[in-house]
Parts: structure tokens; C-alpha cells; sequence
């Protein structure tokens, strides 16, 4: 599988997600859709939030950002009906108000990629651990780009959302030196 080609990001979510987590990212759409998985996981497993990327992809139009930036309430009660999605209304909202707020950040930094990566200076952050026990689920930049994304408009994007997501995205690594 080609991780830069979300066409071929299909079947097995868990296992998908599983792969491409930590890949450098400089896709939009995928950015998106690593995104949504952060907001579904939200009190859940990654591997239950990730495993819906396929039914992500169908009832968000594709994950097509301005396609799913135009989604009305009666798409939220659709999408809340797919016995095969996480309903919670909540998630789903915050999933639409996300694809309108990246659109605002595309408008203002080129693009969402451009936009995320200027946190880190375009380089990947690495954070060096002596052991697995050390590993943070989040760091003082991943607070900093989730209240600079709530002021934009994003929904669901905590310190801890907002960390794990710019690790799925390759923009936090981790390097453990007792491994």
C-alpha cells in the first residue's frame, strides 16, 4: 500500500490507521481523516475509532473536506443512523464543523498541511525517551496548536486529541532508546 494514496486506504481500519500512524503527512485529506479518527476516539479505544475509517469514508462524502464542510443537519441525522458508525451526534457534528474551520485555515495558510506544520518549523518533532514508561500522551506544543485550532473553530481537539493526532500525522515522533 502506497500511505500517500488515501484511494487505497481501505478495509480494515484498525489495521490501516495501525500502518500509516506516525507516517509524515503533508496530505490534507489525510490529515482530515487521521483528525476524525482523533475526534471519534474521544472516550473509546483507537482500535475501535479507527476501525470505522471505511464507514467514515462512505458517510462523509469520500472525506472529500469541502464536500463534508457542506453537510446539513439532515446529513448529521443520516450519518447518526448507520447502524455501522459511532452515532454520537456530537462527534459527527464536530466532524463537519472541522472540515468548515480547515477550510478557514486553508484560506488563511495555503493549506491545513501548511498551517499544521509551521508548529514544528516543517521539521518532525522528535522527542527522545529512555524507556516506553516515559511516553507522554501530551506535550506543552500539542496544548499550544490545540487552543490555536479551538480558536479557529475546531471541535474536539484537546491537548490530548491534538497530540496523538500530530503523531498519527508524523509531525510528533517519539524515539525510545531502550526499546
Amino acid at each position: 500500500m502506497h500511505k500517500n494514496d488515501q484511494t487505497e486506504w481501505t478495509g480494515n481500519g484498525a489495521h490501516e490507521y495501525s500502518a500509516y500512524f506516525g507516517t509524515v503527512t503533508h496530505d490534507d485529506h489525510i490529515l482530515f481523516e487521521l483528525l476524525t479518527v482523533g475526534v471519534f476516539q474521544v472516550g473509546l479505544s483507537w482500535q475501535a475509532a479507527a476501525s470505522k475509517l471505511p464507514i467514515y469514508r462512505r458517510d462523509f462524502g469520500g472525506m472529500v473536506i469541502n464536500a463534508v464542510a457542506g453537510f446539513s443537519e439532515a446529513d448529521i441525522e443520516r450519518i447518526a443512523a448507520d447502524s455501522d458508525m459511532i452515532r454520537n451526534p456530537r462527534k459527527i457534528k464536530a466532524t463537519i464543523t472541522n472540515a468548515r474551520a480547515i477550510i478557514g485555515v486553508q484560506r488563511e495558510f495555503g493549506s491545513f498541511t501548511n498551517y499544521l506544520w509551521q508548529f514544528v518549523d516543517n521539521v518532525p518533532l522528535l522527542i527522545t525517551y529512555v524507556d516506553r514508561d516515559e511516553v507522554d500522551n501530551h506535550l506543552p506544543l500539542a496544548s499550544k496548536v490545540a487552543q490555536d485550532m479551538k480558536k479557529r473553530g475546531f471541535k474536539f481537539v484537546g491537548p490530548v486529541v491534538t497530540h496523538m493526532f500530530m503523531k498519527a500525522a508524523g509531525i510528533i515522533q517519539d524515539e525510545i532508546l531502550d526499546r
